[in-house]
């Protein structure tokens, strides 16, 4: 009998055992909730508690956006998930002349207080839960978050909810990086030591693989790249003068799910398993806690398709199925057009109702770690933490994931295995159906979401009527001791947030700390 295939392995290259058996694995007695918390961070695990239901929005203006959240949480979704505008993203005001044609295109636009504001009018900020997808101003975004909090009348040390603030992944994988290495660090650290202080509920960092895989790596690479930057960041912290126990707990993770069912749910297995060995072997914690991996994770971007858009539904299903039974602590599911444009309010209602069918309807949430005893999922975990775990040294030797990235090692290993998959599908060896397999003449008459070309301009309005309402001798002093701080070893956080408070501009308060920090430019690893 011919085989379909010459050669059988994951995605990610990983062996496959034609008849996976006992002699297989090593599977070590384990239970949910108890370390090294292979089977997840519970004991119940969905039984007590289903994961958070996210959808990733933020289109257009701040207004707009409200009202797609006010409409999500309507519709049962239980947490936020904002997506910023590249400017943003990037710390520049939308009136910025480098802001040009890029206002409210990928995320909606928050240039000062008045936009956070209208992003969450009619919502009590203490008591949702929020992620912001923000890296290089996330310090300022979460400023923001408090300030509003506070007008609110709410109680700030009970928000909750997380700020991406993962910059080592933007210089190997994503490219909205402003400041050079170091200082960025030091962001991270002043956002760490504030809320551990004052917001103990938040999540000051979500240290993501998502980025690194969406930009061609492996399920491996993906896996070692993140928790390498992670330790980047636990050393960091320590150095800053905290204890490993007073944040530890407080880190949490986010990964991408792809098209390997399999390896996706091992790899998420694995990383709980990896990441408790790696900090007990090298911190000691005292808290379990700090041992604990939690995650949020996304359905892949990368794997949808503007060809017969429609198939993209079935990606996302049973990429989120593979998520769940992996264990995660929250989900996004894409929406099916997002290959054509930015989501509209159906696919957007689709996406979230695939969580809902999922948690409610198929029993899978019923089961604490139901792969746990298969042959090949057991396999597969041991592989990748085995993997993972000797590409981390490998990294180690080279001074750690700062002095790596530095050196474009990272971003190396990601451009081949990116190249890799690239010629996989042009050979049709790795067959996407729609795209080089099952293929039909057709054009799509899906359209996604349009971005009305006034933005920019309404933006600028704001901006204007921003400068009319505050007290220019007070926006000068306020950035003025940014600058100050910034050139000692202050804490920044307390500095932005009086400067958010009285005014100033996300572009103004990045501004006055490049004045101090500089900018830097990433090496591309070619």
């Amino acid at each position: 009998m011919r085989l379909r295939k010459e050669r059988f392995e994951t995605l990610g290259g990983l062996p496959i055992s034609p008849m996976p058996s006992q002699e297989d694995v090593s599977v070590a007695a384990e239970s949910p909730g108890q370390p090294p918390f292979t089977r997840g961070v519970h004991e119940t695990m969905y039984r007590s508690r289903l994961w958070t239901m996210r959808q990733y929005a933020g289109f257009s203006t701040a207004e707009e956006t409200n009202l797609r959240f006010l409409s999500l949480l309507n519709h049962g979704q239980s947490g936020l998930s904002v997506a910023f505008d590249l400017p943003t993203q990037l710390g520049m005001d939308s009136d910025d002349p480098l802001s040009l044609g890029e206002v409210g295109r990928v995320g909606v636009a928050i240039d000062s207080i008045l936009d956070m504001r209208a992003l969450f009018d009619q919502i009590q900020l203490d008591q949702v839960s929020t992620s912001m997808t923000i890296n290089s101003p996330a310090i300022i975004l979460l400023a923001l978050y408090v300030a509003v909090c506070e007008e609110q009348g709410g109680d700030v040390s009970k928000i909750r909810g997380t700020v991406q603030n993962d910059i080592l992944k933007e210089y190997i994988a994503r490219g909205t990086h402003v400041f050079p290495p170091e200082q960025s660090m030091r962001l991270i650290t002043d956002l760490m030591a504030y809320c551990a202080n004052h917001h103990p509920m938040w999540n000051t960092i979500s240290i993501s693989g998502y980025h690194i895989r969406e930009a061609g790596a492996t399920a491996v690479e993906e896996l070692a790249f993140t928790l390498s930057n992670a330790l980047a960041y636990v050393d960091a912290a320590i150095e800053a003068g905290m204890d490993v126990d007073d944040f530890a707990p407080r880190l949490s993770f986010f990964f991408g799910c792809h098209n390997d069912f399999f390896e996706e749910a091992a790899k998420f297995r694995a990383a709980r398993k990896l990441w408790h060995r790696l900090m007990t072997e090298r911190y000691s914690p005292k808290n379990v806690k700090s041992t604990m991996l939690r995650f949020h994770t996304q359905t892949a971007g990368v794997t949808l398709t503007a060809q017969q858009p429609l198939n993209n539904i079935t990606r996302v299903s049973y990429q989120a199925l593979s998520a769940v039974l992996g264990g995660t602590q929250s989900l996004h599911t894409n929406s099916y057009d997002e290959a054509i444009g930015l989501p509209t309010e159906q696919s957007s209602t689709i996406a979230l109702r695939t969580q809902q069918i999922l948690a409610e309807e198929t029993g899978v949430a019923d089961v604490v770690d139901p792969l746990a005893g298969s042959y090949h999922v057991e396999a597969l975990t041991d592989t990748i933490c085995q993997q993972a775990y000797q590409l981390i040294q490998e990294i180690d030797s080279m001074g750690g994931a700062l002095s790596a990235l530095k050196n474009g090692y990272q971003q190396r290993r990601i451009h081949e295995s990116a190249w890799k998959q690239t010629k996989d599908i042009e050979s049709k060896s790795r067959k996407v159906i729609g795209v080089n397999h099952a293929t039909v003449e057709e054009v799509s008459e899906i359209e996604g979401q349009k971005i009305d070309q006034s933005i920019a301009q309404m933006q600028q309005l704001k901006l204007q009527q921003l400068r009319e309402l505050r007290d220019e001798s007070v926006v000068s002093t306020a950035l003025a001791e940014i600058r100050r701080a910034s050139a000692t070893d202050e804490n920044l956080f307390p500095h932005i947030l009086k400067a958010v408070q009285v005014y100033c501009s996300v572009g103004e308060i990045m501004n006055s700390m490049k004045d101090v920090f500089g900018t830097w430019s990433a090496p591309s690893g070619f």
